[in-house]
């Protein structure tokens, strides 16, 4: 699965130094064993909440998630099951089972109204209605499960959760979004579709409860955890990975960047002998929530890829 840890706190060295922290702790696994995370790292590089100050994976530091190596077998797979242009439906329609788990007390218990708030996020970030580009990709509410159970509550973020594998529906068409207590350092966890065949009962993304739309958690409370989350589990990388060595994130349209974004940073370019500013604003980065506001028109190509061809494709 891949992991959303957004690494919260300074820039430079001290980022740096967290990012590769992180990079450390998770590079052991492999991606068909593990998810992406977004954590969160504080100044000093110790973990803490994402609210300090940036975002997999918290959005704060996902910085270890996959390993560039990772990614490279992840393009090759993909470049094995690529589905020609001519085969393809323009018509992109995701089934979402949304998984409200909370513990007994009601902690973490959601709103249907809030779940559809969630779901609507999600169909303006991919529709291009914060300001970036259609990618073709709509999301349907089909379902919404309840599970107010204090062990689950806890264990549902964690990579390989069992929890998830009972609770899942669907084929690899279908998105599994599951809200639970992530804790401090992680707002949110995503798999790739190239481990959907190897270990289907993992496939989904899951989000703290605290990251939906009005949520609570500090600047990561608009919905964005999950929209990024999504991004990975249609096969995008983070905006910042391999940083400023090609090929970057493997799209041509996202400027290279040296390593995540924190806060809303502008003019930011941390890759000065290539093109192009950072892409701080981009869904794949670890800005806040209110910074990020695109996916560009090479990521919606690579989306639609991954999607013929590991969710609704001949790979599927």
């Amino acid at each position: 699965m891949g992991e959303r840890a957004r690494a919260i706190g300074r820039t430079g060295a001290g980022l740096a130094a967290c990012a590769a922290a992180l990079a450390g702790l998770l590079g052991t696994t492999t991606a068909a064993q593990e998810e992406a995370p977004r954590e969160v790292c504080a100044p000093g590089g110790a973990a803490a909440d994402a609210r300090i100050d940036g975002r997999i994976g918290g959005r704060a530091s996902e910085g270890g998630a996959i390993s560039d190596a990772q990614a490279a077998e992840y393009e090759r797979r993909l470049r094995q099951e690529r589905v020609p242009q001519q085969a393809r439906d323009e018509r992109r329609t995701v089934p979402v089972v949304v998984h409200v788990v909370s513990a007994e007390d009601g902690t973490g218990d959601l709103s249907e109204a809030t779940v559809r708030r969630q779901v609507d996020v999600l169909n303006r970030a991919f529709g291009g209605g914060y300001g970036g580009a259609d990618t073709g990709f709509r999301f349907e509410l089909r379902d919404i499960t309840r599970t107010a159970d204090d062990g689950a509550f806890a264990s549902v973020g964690r990579r390989g959760s069992a929890e998830r594998a009972g609770l899942r529906r669907g084929g690899p068409e279908t998105l599994n979004l599951y809200t639970a207590d992530l804790g401090h350092g992680i707002l949110g966890r995503s798999t790739f579709p190239q481990d959907y065949a190897d270990d289907p009962g993992a496939d989904g993304v899951v989000v703290d409860h605290r990251t939906v739309p009005g949520g609570g958690r500090e600047n990561f409370d608009l919905g964005h955890t999950a929209t990024h989350e999504t991004g990975h589990w249609l096969g995008l990388f983070h905006t910042f990975q391999n940083g400023c060595s090609s090929p970057g994130d493997y799209v041509a349209d996202t400027a290279y960047e040296r390593e995540q974004a924190t806060g809303c940073p502008t003019g930011r370019d941390t890759c000065p002998d290539r093109s192009g500013t950072d892409p701080v604003d981009n869904f794949m980065n670890y800005s806040d929530d209110a910074c990020m506001e695109r996916f560009t028109g090479g990521q919606a190509d690579r989306m639609a890829d991954h999607w013929y061809a590991f969710r609704a494709g001949k790979g599927a």
